[in-house]
């Protein structure tokens, strides 16, 4: 968290706040409105129990098993330098762009009852694999996870300075006794907040539990939300479950800031190190790579493969209606958080350190909210006087923008507070204010972050499956939502035509907008 030294103008403090009363309104509004449906009678049912029990062990296999497996893998591509390790590095980060749907389908193409290993096992003369309930949602949840925590790690090992593994090569220790003395401290420092941010992730996900739950066993709270607006539509049992779910990702976060401590690892020279504690036999660290690459990549493959042979067969009927409303709706949800990131950052950024972080740490609220406790709570404000589902699109695109602001926070907080450091002095010499300081003085140096951001916001909101699904009506869907209904239908070609038109738009959205951020937005 970055707080600036200088000085904030009236225009930035008035714009800033207001755009942060507002961030703060859309939080706690829906949640007083749902206390205020709260109706007597038990507050759990069995089924309400057996949710929040589903949704506390999946999310605590789903990160176990992430961090478990990120770890061996993150450390080998540290200590082993082989052609294609930065592309190996960069793929990393493209399961945070995948839309979750899009994700799914490729899943059950490779672990399905008609998948591929589903038809390895019956050549051998094994089951038909199902892909449906606990093991499904932990197997998705570890597909979205594993490259998130192996970044996370991958950074921490280029945090500890390369002197200190010449200085174990030159004294001799070898790979159990590196990893003791150097590795293992890291690994303790990163690993809890590493595991506790994929827990919370995995607690308030629903586009992978409503599609791979698999009935009433296998349901998480956020899909009891839903199942309960759309189907009994009892608004008090939904403000209860909602507050639950409130209540639960409040506490990891919680829990998450009590044992986050600050990690140093001294200060080296910066350059690469040569593992010389690596062991000579390089098949073991080989094999950890090329599984997980193959465990990340199959499902991306059999969704271009598929969706190919679906489109060329002929796009069905509303996908391209269904396309336009989501590029729509990306475009202008990503705009309004980039707009609300850049007036919050300058806030913070012009402000002294302690009262920057205290703002900044307001404007990250959302992460410890779920979009359908949010989603919820507007449908209760909305209901006594609109139609909730004809403001399905503009709720959801909102919605979309707040979920999407922490991120364009954290990019562009750090940019401003750079800007104002190199070039705060200078530009108040000049005599430079208003849209001209911030059009010569500091956009140029923020472009690329201020596109990355956008084009990030812009990919998260094309691919949710979310929020649209408690207000969309049967005319209206979203390209996530259409493809979901295609899959409930068991339209799986359709469905995989509509994944890659999907995939595409999704990835060029972010690449159009980091194009528009310059060349440097990759930096960032």
């Amino acid at each position: 968290m970055v707080g600036g030294a200088g000085r904030v103008t009236r225009l930035t403090a008035t714009v800033g706040g207001l755009v942060l009363a507002a961030v703060l309104i859309l939080l706690f509004a829906p949640i007083a409105s749902l206390w205020g449906q709260i109706g007597a009678g038990p507050w759990f049912g069995p089924g309400d129990l057996a949710a929040v029990r589903f949704t506390l062990v999946q999310s605590l296999l789903s990160a176990t098993i992430s961090v478990a497996l990120a770890v061996p893998f993150a450390r080998a591509l540290m200590r082993r330098s082989f052609a294609g390790r930065r592309l190996v590095i960069a793929l990393l980060g493209a399961p945070f762009l995948l839309p979750v749907i899009v994700a799914i389908l490729g899943l059950l193409a490779v672990w399905g009852r008609s998948g591929l290993f589903s038809q390895i096992s019956l050549d051998l003369g094994g089951p038909r694999l199902s892909i449906y309930g606990l093991g499904g949602v932990v197997l998705a949840h570890v597909f979205f996870n594993l490259p998130l925590v192996t970044r996370l790690l991958v950074q921490g090992w280029q945090a500890i300075p390369p002197e200190r593994f010449r200085l174990a090569a030159q004294l001799g220790m070898g790979p159990r006794a590196v990893f003791q003395l150097i590795e293992w401290p890291m690994l303790r420092a990163v690993l809890p907040g590493a595991f506790l941010l994929v827990f919370l992730l995995c607690l308030t996900s629903f586009a992978v539990a409503l599609a791979l739950g698999g009935g009433p066993r296998a349901t998480t709270v956020e899909v009891a939300i839903y199942q309960t607006l759309r189907f009994e539509f009892d608004l008090s049992h939904a403000a209860r479950l909602a507050l639950v779910q409130l209540g639960l990702g409040a506490a990891v976060v919680l829990l998450a800031l009590g044992i986050a401590r600050p990690t140093s690892f001294g200060r080296g020279l910066g350059r690469l190190p040569q593992r010389w504690d690596a062991p000579r036999r390089a098949g073991p660290d080989a094999a950890v790579v090329l599984l997980s690459v193959g465990f990340l990549v199959l499902p991306l493959g059999f969704v271009i493969v598929r969706g190919t042979q679906g489109l060329w067969a002929g796009p069905e009927v509303g996908l391209w209606r269904a396309a336009g409303i989501s590029v729509a709706l990306a475009g202008t949800s990503a705009l309004v958080t980039a707009l609300a990131a850049l007036a919050i950052a300058g806030l913070v950024a012009g402000l002294p350190r302690g009262r920057g972080m205290l703002v900044e740490a307001a404007g990250l609220v959302m992460l410890a909210t779920s979009p359908f406790v949010i989603g919820t709570g507007v449908f209760v404000i909305l209901r006594p006087y609109v139609d909730p589902f004809a403001w399905a699109l503009v709720v959801t695109g909102v919605i979309n923008a707040a979920m999407s602001l922490p991120f364009g926070l954290r990019i562009l907080v750090p940019a401003l507070a750079a800007a104002r450091a190199n070039y705060g002095r200078l530009a108040d010499s000049l005599g430079m204010t208003g849209w001209g300081r911030f059009r010569h003085a500091t956009l140029p140096l923020i472009r690329g972050p201020l596109g990355f951001a956008t084009g990030l916001a812009a990919a998260l909101s094309m691919g949710d499956l979310g929020v649209i699904t408690l207000f969309a009506p049967p005319d209206v869907a979203t390209l996530p939502l259409y493809m979901y209904r295609l899959m409930g239908a068991y339209r799986m070609d359709q469905a995989a035509g509509a994944a890659l038109v999907l995939l595409g738009l999704s990835l060029a959205l972010f690449w159009v907008f980091g194009l528009l951020g310059g060349r440097h937005a990759h930096r960032v």
